[in-house]
């Protein structure tokens, strides 16, 4: 009996070890190493990763208008252009505009070749809209061509900022996205009539001018500002833009007994009629002639071109200041005057024109107007250019925002230039008017003519 109870207990403590040699039972897990305390407190979650910096967004502003490359306005429209151009290099090498949001806008602009054309300018200002995505447009040179821009882009609910246009009509057709920059066509002779006031106030004026929109439009605008001072008109007359032979004009005048001509109307046509009376020798004592004075190429005319005189819509030895601007109650934005003139020359050989000032202008007239809008917002920047009171190196911007002419620039003055020729017998564009700005006193009378 004792040796059965003690073969049992043997055998038993035998199967323990065995079981404990060969661990846990399946199914059954081990408890974890170091394992915490249960506890009923939630668990914090690990902090989520910062997030990385984003970059500024960037936004391109495509900018839309036509060139004349070819035709009747190739001179003057290469030169306003150029100005454009120049803006815009500047604007995006100094890295755009930044909003306050952080979108950094640069600018490109997209032009075809108008031809001088008005009914390609319609065809070309639809494309730039709708298939080349221009959120605004700069107009074409010449107030004809700008005035069926300007058509497209009101259908189109598209800003269009107009320089080398001054025709007052475009601006009385309800049109509330025309913008402009030039001193109004109404006015364009007007400071030369106060100047030939003082010099001769019994002169007989012969008004012979281009059958053009903008001319025809200076000329309306002029004849009653004649009358109003008290001088007598002895011969009106209009010719076609593609007149060549200027001698049955010239003899009109001749026969007029006029002692003043004021016309003229582009460039081409305003150097042909400058020589047509140099070489007939009519006798005047002074001649104004629109636009093609104004270009640095005119002396090459050579004494034809002598004492012809011209408006400017700008010229750097009147050019507006910031002292100006504060005196006069105006904001000031972008470079001076000398720092523009010296960055075109550099870049294109040339002295700035008022139609390159005006292109440049029409720029510094955006960007403002986006910077102050804090948007590229149509909208927004259409308040912004509403709100304008500002002043450039090319001079007043402020804008009518009446139903009745909206748009039409009111702030921009004009001076009247004059070919002269310096101690060294070399042409030199000379201010003559306004007195407060003049650089020479008028030559009058001028040389036989």
């Amino acid at each position: 009996m004792k040796r059965s109870l003690v073969t049992f207990l043997s055998l038993l403590i035998l199967a323990s070890l065995i079981l404990t040699a060969c661990g846990a039972p399946e199914g059954v897990p081990e408890a974890p190493v170091n394992a915490p305390a249960p506890t009923d407190e939630p668990v914090a979650e690990a902090p989520a990763a910062a997030p990385e910096a984003t970059a500024p967004e960037a936004q391109t502003v495509v900018i839309g208008f036509t060139s004349s490359l070819t035709g009747s306005q190739e001179v003057s429209s290469k030169r306003q252009v150029n100005g454009f151009s120049l803006w815009l290099e500047q604007v995006n090498k100094a890295g755009g505009i930044t909003l306050s949001d952080g979108t950094v806008v640069s600018f490109e602009y997209q032009t075809y070749d108008d031809e001088s054309n008005a009914e390609r300018v319609q065809e070309l200002y639809t494309r730039l809209i709708n298939e080349d995505g221009a959120s605004f447009l700069i107009s074409p040179y010449s107030s004809g061509l700008t005035s069926a821009a300007s058509i497209v882009a009101e259908q189109n609910e598209t800003i269009l900022i107009t320089t080398g246009a001054a025709d007052d009509d475009a601006y009385k057709t309800g049109n509330s996205g025309l913008f402009q920059l030039y001193t109004p066509g109404s006015l364009y002779m007007s400071s030369t009539v106060d100047m030939l006031k003082q010099l001769d106030p019994g002169a007989k004026v012969a008004l012979v001018y281009e059958a053009a929109k903008f001319s025809t439009g200076v000329a309306e605008g002029i004849k009653p500002y004649l009358e109003a001072n008290g001088f007598e008109l002895v011969l009106e007359e209009s010719y076609a833009s593609d007149t060549a032979d200027f001698g049955p004009i010239v003899n009109k005048i001749a026969g007029s007994g006029a002692t003043i001509l004021l016309g003229g109307g582009h460039y081409n046509d305003g150097t042909a009629l400058a020589r047509a009376i140099y070489d007939r020798n009519v006798g005047l004592k002074f001649a104004y002639l629109l636009v093609a004075p104004a270009d640095t190429k005119f002396p090459e005319l050579g004494d034809a071109a002598l004492g012809i005189a011209v408006s400017s819509q700008w010229e750097l030895a009147a050019t507006h200041t910031e002292a100006e601007a504060g005196n006069v109650g105006m904001d000031w934005f972008g470079p001076t005057g000398e720092d523009f003139s010296a960055a075109y020359e550099a870049a294109y050989g040339d002295p700035p024109t008022y139609h390159a000032a005006g292109g440049y202008a029409a720029g510094l007239v955006l960007q403002n107007a986006i910077i102050t809008a804090d948007s590229t917002d149509s909208e927004a920047v259409k308040a912004a250019l509403n709100a304008m009171n500002l002043m450039t190196f090319f001079g007043g911007t402020k804008f009518d925002t009446s139903e009745e002419a909206h748009g039409l620039q009111i702030a921009h003055d004009m001076v009247v230039a004059q070919w002269q020729k310096d101690d060294a017998g070399e042409f030199d564009l000379v201010i003559v008017a306004p007195a407060d700005v003049a650089t020479a006193d008028p030559l009058y009378p001028i040389p036989a003519q």
